[in-house]
């Protein structure tokens, strides 16, 4: 896994071993930054179940002013905390090794997120949880775009009752990225 461009374009990442974390492939990480490309520079960047960290890193080396990144497992952390350092880009990020739920809750009232990048473990209902959550949270504003990957059978049906529009959806082989936002809002996507 590589950052694919900005400032630390073609810088090797490290991953952890196993099947804990499944990495987003550089050609699903270069098509989610094609389709985002424009909001990420200069935005406040948040990455949930963040793995290796890749998602958000590439969203600093494209020029987002800030990410932080939300995991769970210490390892996984490390990982992301080597991958800012080799990168360079750790003055530009704030790591927090908690459930994201926990995370969620530390953050509301310190920060508003243009971009919200959730890959939780697929098919337990976790995307719901932080979208529930969200739903009513300020960490958020009409502006916002949430992006959900996920496997390609999970149900968004439940978005509109939670006050969210489903403004896109790019799906792959094996997965999907569900671009959501509040409800009423236009996107260009």
């Amino acid at each position: 896994m590589r950052v694919i461009a900005g400032s630390a374009r073609s810088l090797k990442l490290k991953t952890l071993e196993g099947l804990n974390t499944r990495p987003t492939t550089d050609r699903i990480k270069e098509t989610l930054f094609n389709i985002i490309g424009p909001t990420v520079y200069d935005s406040i960047f948040l990455d949930l179940f963040s793995g290796s960290g890749g998602i958000g890193i590439e969203a600093l080396s494209r020029g987002a002013k800030e990410a932080v990144f939300v995991e769970n497992n210490p390892k996984a952390m490390k990982c992301i905390k080597d991958n800012l350092k080799f990168t360079r880009l750790e003055s530009k990020a704030a790591t927090i090794t908690a459930d994201v739920m926990n995370a969620l809750y530390r953050l509301e009232g310190e920060k508003i997120f243009d971009i919200i990048f959730m890959d939780p473990p697929y098919d337990r209902g976790l995307e719901k949880k932080v979208l529930e959550y969200l739903s009513g949270s300020e960490l958020v504003y009409d502006d916002t775009t949430i992006i959900v990957e996920a496997s390609r059978e999970t149900d968004f049906s439940y978005a509109d009752e939670l006050g969210f529009s489903i403004v896109r959806e790019k799906i792959y082989k094996t997965n999907k990225h569900v671009f959501i936002e509040r409800a009423g809002v236009e996107e260009i996507c």
